[in-house]
C-alpha cells in the first residue's frame, strides 16, 4: 500500500509538469537540497543535475527524478565485544585468535556477504581485525525503520573500519540524523539512545565503548573491569537473547553443536570445536560445552551476573535492547 503511494504522487507530478509543457535543462539548475520525513516516508532532494536512480527501504521505492547518487555519510563506530575482552593477551585491546589462527573468513557472515582481501589480516598490533560487525542507521522519526546496513570490520582497539581494514566506515544514506545501531553475530546488539548527526564531509565517531555514551534500553552493554562498556556475549543461536537454563537456551546450543561435530568420533562432552564458530563466544577458536575454559560458564556468568537479575535466577533472560525492525 505504501509503495502505491508513492508511486501515485511521483506520477501525479509527473503527469502535472507534462500538462504545464515545462522542460528543465540540466546547466540551468544550481545545486542545493534536503531531507523531510513524514510518517514512515523518507523524501531525500536535491536540485541538481539529472540522475536516474533507485532508492528503496522495506516500505517504499522511489526511482528516475533529481536524486543524488552520491548520498552517503562517513562515520568512525568504536564497539567493543565482550567475549574478545574476557582474558585479554593486552589489557584494553580485544584478542584477535580468529585471525591469527587464520579463520576469518574473507566474506561477511552477515546478509550483504560483503568481502575484503585476506591481505588485510596480514595487519598486527592494535589495528588487527577481530571480527565482522553489522551496523545499521535507524531513522530519526522511528528507531525501528531501517535506512541503510552494513557489514564493517572491528579491530582489536574497538575501531569499527571498512573493508580495506583502516577507513572510516562509509553508508548510503543522506547526511542528516540518525539512531545508530552496531551488531555481533553471537553478542547482542546495542543503539544509540539518542539521534546523531551524520555528515558527509566530516567523519562522526560514535564510541559505545565509552560508559558515559548512552545507549537505548537499560543495562543495553556489559561494564569491563577497565571501565570501558561492551556488547554482551553468549548469543549462540542468534535469536537475539542470552539464555542459560529453559527453553531455547544457548548452552544448549553449544552441547549439540559439539555433540554433533564429525570431528568428534567418540562423541565427548569435553571435546572442543574448532573453526569460526557462533559458539565460540570468547572467538578464541574453539567451542566448548564442558571442561576448562568453556563457553557455557561465560554464559552463566553474565546470567548470573547481570544488573537486572536481582533474585540470581539461572533462568533470567538477557535480551536485547535493539528495537525491532518493521
Amino acid at each position: 500500500m505504501k509503495n502505491i503511494i508513492g508511486y501515485t504522487f511521483l506520477i501525479f507530478v509527473l503527469h502535472t509538469m507534462s500538462l504545464n509543457a515545462q522542460t528543465i535543462e540540466k546547466f540551468s539548475i544550481d545545486s542545493g537540497g534536503a531531507s523531510a520525513s513524514a510518517g514512515d516516508i523518507q523524501i531525500l532532494y536535491t536540485i541538481g543535475e539529472v540522475n536516474v536512480q533507485e532508492l528503496s527501504n522495506s516500505d517504499v521505492t522511489v526511482s528516475e527524478g533529481f536524486i543524488n547518487a552520491e548520498f552517503r555519510i562517513i562515520i568512525d563506530p568504536i564497539v567493543f565485544l565482550q567475549g574478545p575482552l574476557l582474558v585479554p593477551s593486552t589489557s584494553g585491546l580485544m584478542n584477535d585468535t580468529l585471525r591469527s589462527s587464520g579463520l576469518l573468513p574473507t566474506t561477511s557472515p552477515y546478509e550483504d556477504n560483503a568481502t575484503c582481501n585476506v591481505s588485510i589480516f596480514n595487519t598486527t598490533g592494535n589495528n588487527a581485525i577481530v571480527d565482522w560487525v553489522w551496523l545499521e542507521l535507524r531513522a530519526s522519526n522511528d528507531n525501528q525503520r531501517l535506512i541503510n546496513a552494513r557489514s564493517a570490520l572491528v579491530q582489536r582497539d574497538g575501531d569499527v573500519v571498512d573493508f580495506d581494514g583502516t577507513s572510516s566506515v562509509i553508508m548510503q544514506a543522506a547526511p542528516t540524523n540518525y539512531f545508530v545501531v552496531v551488531k555481533h553475530r553471537n553478542h547482542l546488539g546495542a543503539m544509540s539512545s539518542a539521534t546523531i548527526n551524520l555528515s558527509d564531509s566530516t567523519t562522526t565517531i560514535v564510541d559505545f565503548t565509552n560508559s558515559s555514551f548512552s545507549t537505548f534500553g537499560t543495562n543495553a552493554q556489559t561494564i569491563l573491569n577497565i571501565g570501558n562498556t561492551a556488547l554482551w556475549s553468549g548469543d549462540t543461536n542468534g535469536d537475539d537473547e542470552i539464555i542459560f537454563s529453559g527453553s531455547d537456551n544457548d548452552v544448549n546450543a553449544i552441547k549439540d553443536y559439539i555433540l554433533a561435530d564429525p570431528s568428534n568420533i567418540l562423541n565427548f562432552i569435553t571435546y572442543a570445536s574448532s573453526g569460526y564458530l557462533n559458539q565460540d563466544i570468547d572467538l578464541n577458536s574453539a567451542a566448548r560445552f564442558s571442561g576448562s575454559p568453556n563457553d557455557s560458564n561465560i554464559i552463566k556468568d553474565n546470567i548470573l551476573n547481570h544488573p537486572g537479575n536481582i533474585l540470581n535466577l539461572p533462568t533470567f533472560t538477557i535480551s536485547t535492547t535493539v528495537p525491532p525492525k518493521n
